[in-house]
């Protein structure tokens, strides 16, 4: 997987990443005032990061618990080859269900692994069983979480570990 080409930041730059990291819904204003701008030359600094693709979106952090989705599951898969062909129309299958929230191509012990939810346990083997029968999967293993300790999304945007 080739490596995107990354920009020429400068310490204002990482200091509005974090900040829009941390709070996405913040105004121009409120940002400019946080990191030591104006609110006109912030904002240009914000519409270059999105022109880059750094900031790539916007979204609210829903509780998944509150709206009914009371599993959180992962699944590794294995297919019958990686033929890209193969490959690529799985992934277009699984990104095309719902509660697919999250799809990585692995190595090591399967081909992908997948983040998902489920409203109830009848609901995740339901969707266990769609893997399985669906075309080239040759096997399926599933995990559950018990508890999650950890759920931060981005990544770390101080400065000394991207560089170090």
């Amino acid at each position: 997987m080739k490596r995107a080409e990354a920009p020429d930041l400068d310490q204002v730059d990482w200091t509005i990443l974090a900040e829009l990291q941390a709070d996405g819904r913040m105004t121009n204003v409120e940002l400019a005032r946080r990191v030591g701008l104006s609110a006109p030359p912030c904002l240009r600094r914000v519409r270059r990061l999105e022109e880059q693709g750094v900031i790539r979106g916007y979204h609210a952090d829903l509780d998944r618990h509150i709206l009914g989705w009371q599993i959180t599951f992962f699944a590794l898969v294995g297919l019958e080859t990686q033929k890209e062909a193969v490959l690529s129309a799985f992934e277009r299958m699984v990104c095309g269900w719902p509660e697919v929230r999250e799809c990585h191509m692995i190595r090591g012990g399967g081909d992908f692994l997948l983040r998902l939810v489920a409203r109830d346990t009848q609901h995740e083997n339901a969707l266990t069983s769609r893997l399985t029968e669906a075309p080239h999967v040759l096997r399926v293993q599933t995990l559950q979480t018990i508890r999650t300790a950890c759920d931060v999304t981005g990544v770390p945007v101080e400065r000394e570990l991207v560089e170090g």
